[in-house]
């Protein structure tokens, strides 16, 4: 009898996060929705900048606040949950289309795929109207996105992990 105890793979009984691999065509047609979920988290994210600094402000001062002021002190509270709120809502919009965060002030996104049987991105930023660069995991230099590959078959179509 063995001392080790038998445990499964996956105890947490959690589901596994897929590795997902999009095509250039695919990540075009996601586009538009991502431009969406973006602008969600950019605009958010500067409503909380915006809007901390006067939380901050009136906290300090809650004990000396006239009636107006106590009322703004919750209306600012308010309103920075509902923009983080709709920020959580978005970040989890992208992380369930695969596409990853890179820069939530600047609204710079990844759409994960493989060029090369190598893990890559293609890059997109908030204000761009298609996707232009591409990078290699690990790599910061954006390379510009020949304008073949869409009908050469260069890249890895959609992929999840387990399938051939």
């Amino acid at each position: 009898m063995s001392n080790t105890p038998n445990r499964a793979s996956n105890p947490a009984g959690k589901p596994r996060k897929k590795d997902i691999a999009l095509d250039l065509s695919t990540a075009q047609q996601m586009l538009p929705l991502v431009k969406s979920i973006v602008s969600d988290i950019v605009t958010s994210r500067q409503a909380i900048a915006k809007l901390t600094p006067e939380q901050d402000r009136l906290e300090r001062h809650r004990r000396d606040l006239v009636w107006l002021e106590r009322q703004r002190r919750y209306q600012v509270k308010d309103e920075i949950a509902a923009a983080e709120k709709l920020m959580t809502g978005a970040l989890t919009e992208l992380t369930n289309l695969g596409v990853n965060l890179v820069d939530d002030e600047a609204g710079e996104v990844d759409f994960p795929t493989k060029i090369n049987g190598r893990s890559a991105a293609f890059t997109w930023k908030l204000g761009d109207d298609t996707l232009r660069n591409w990078h290699y995991n690990g790599e910061e230099q954006l390379r510009p996105i020949p304008k073949d590959w869409d009908q050469t078959g260069v890249l890895t179509p959609l992929r999840f992990r387990g399938q051939p």
